[in-house]
């Protein structure tokens, strides 16, 4: 984690300079843009608030800023697929979109519900035609913000069932200090509430009925104490919590420990990166180092925090080389977790004595396609025991009879991602966090998993052999974008020429090597 919060304070130092970009200050009776928080809760040149023990800064809007969270209604890769849903939904497209929306532009969503609406739709989010949509688009375009977390009550529901109040009481985990004055800047009372901490209060949108997305419900049947603020949000820092609005310091503000970074990192490096290069068509407030910043701590938690491997044996046989490779999840969740678009599988090699490759499985090409990637559209199925080198072993979850999800799907007929330690078939939230497609793979258990590749023809290779495992990852699978990418639609369309600009190779999360001399 400490390589996270070094990437990460790169871009602490930076605030928004370029006007055309400026975010707009929009407030309702309930909801504030973050430009609204950011006057007191970014860095300063010449303020010590918010800053790590090296001087380094913290400030929640500016880690916050580059994160998927602010950027939710942004993403083009939602937006694309929101859109192929709804296309497939036909007479109930509309509702498909504020569905999704409710979680991902929740401020200006939530509004509307109140209002008696149905809710937002896609189009809203780009509408600058007069200030009252202009407003509307502002506020939806802010994401999972700063004033929609922060005034969640206790006891939010799945599916983006949360409750938000009416009296401006925003909760943070300290006691208030100094409420007047944020009240005089915000219009906003500052009130303790230690749901803040805890796990529950990502419940609402990280559970939902949608198969597969059932992240909070994947961390209760673990033995993961962490919550998932301590993953996402890792604290530490005695620091005060915020500045005064022309940049100094509040010499009576009491520094408060633990202070969370407002990183939200996960497993994500890819649709950053097409936000980064594409600020002006994405509406993008965040400055380009933040997402270099962004980009670099996920590749940090990917290769620290989510998954090992290990070769445990590799023997010859009598039907070639033996090789047993071992998968552990270091997550409180499944791996991979959340949107049925990301995969994780094994690349497999065994190089003889002179270094030249004899076998090789899981090879990815220059656009992160995997061999049968489009090749009749194949599923792989889980495999216990690979005997040959197109049986890949990839950890997904796959829904029925389309990889984008038609209108009413709500079937996998695969996942065998990696389950988290401790998960039990007796806890009550087995049924839904079960895998798919498993068999009776006996190796497959709690927190990791056990698989034979077999490298055939190879069982009279001359000593010393080398054999080289490595698992990869992608937040988006080729073959999943394929079938996105037949959809005709215009927010397929511009996502498309955006992931094509922007490449697809995948992550390296853990590598093992074995030299095996008799």
């Amino acid at each position: 984690m400490r390589g996270i919060v070094l990437v990460l304070a790169v871009a602490a130092a930076f605030v928004i300079a370029d006007t055309s970009r400026v975010q707009r200050d929009v407030r309702t009776k309930r909801f504030a843009t973050a430009i609204v928080c950011e006057t007191c809760h970014s860095n300063a040149d010449d303020s010590g608030a918010m800053r790590d023990h090296q001087g380094r800064g913290i400030a929640p809007h500016d880690l916050w800023q580059s994160s998927m969270m602010a950027n939710a209604a942004r993403d083009p890769f939602f937006r694309a697929v929101v859109a192929a849903e709804a296309v497939a939904a036909g007479a109930d497209s509309a509702a498909m979109e504020a569905r999704c929306l409710h979680c991902h532009a929740p401020m200006a969503s939530y509004e509307a519900r109140v209002a008696g609406r149905t809710g937002l739709a896609l189009a809203q989010l780009d509408n600058e035609d007069d200030d009252d949509d202009w407003d509307v688009a502002a506020l939806a375009r802010d994401g999972v913000s700063c004033t929609l977390c922060h005034q969640i009550q206790p006891g939010a529901k799945p599916d983006g069932e949360f409750t938000v109040g009416d009296d401006r009481e925003i909760y943070g985990p300290f006691d208030q200090q100094f409420g007047l004055a944020m009240h005089r800047v915000t219009k906003y009372w500052p009130k303790q509430g230690k749901h803040m901490l805890k796990s529950e209060q990502c419940v609402s949108c990280h559970t939902s009925t949608m198969p597969g997305e059932v992240t909070f419900l994947e961390w209760e049947n673990s033995t993961r104490e962490e919550t998932c603020q301590e993953c996402h949000m890792p604290s530490g820092n005695r620091t005060r919590i915020a500045r005064t609005s022309h940049g100094g310091d509040i010499a009576s503000l009491i520094p408060r420990s633990p202070v969370g970074k407002h990183l939200f990192v996960g497993g994500n490096t890819l649709v950053p990166k097409i936000l980064r290069d594409n600020m002006d068509a994405l509406h993008v407030k965040a400055p380009r180092a933040a997402f270099d910043a962004t980009i670099a701590a996920a590749r940090t938690m990917l290769r620290e925090k989510t998954a090992r491997v290990s070769i445990e044996e590799a023997r010859p046989g009598v039907e070639g080389i033996r090789i047993a490779v071992k998968v552990e999840n270091l997550t409180g969740h499944k791996f991979p977790t959340g949107h049925p678009s990301r995969r994780a599988w094994l690349w497999v090699r065994v190089f003889d004595a002179k270094g030249k490759l004899v076998y090789e499985s899981g090879r990815a090409d220059a656009k992160g396609r995997l061999a049968q990637d489009g090749k009749d559209d194949a599923l792989l199925p889980h495999f216990a025991e690979s005997t040959a080198p197109s049986r890949i072993q990839i950890y997904e979850a796959v829904l029925k009879g389309s990889r984008i999800r038609s209108h009413g799907s709500r079937e996998l007929v695969k996942d065998n991602r990696l389950l988290p330690a401790g998960w039990s078939p007796k806890h009550a939230n087995a049924a839904a966090t079960k895998p798919i497609g498993v068999g009776a793979d006996e190796d497959f258990v709690a927190g990791s998993d056990s698989v034979v590749y077999i490298a055939p023809g190879l069982e009279n290779l001359p000593f010393p052999y080398t054999v080289e495992v490595a698992l990869l990852y992608q937040p988006i699978s080729p073959r999943y974008l394929a079938e996105l990418f037949a959809v005709d639609h215009p927010e397929v369309q511009r996502f498309q020429r955006m992931y094509e600009a922007a490449g697809n190779a995948p992550e390296v999360l853990a590598r093992d090597k074995l030299v095996v001399i008799e």
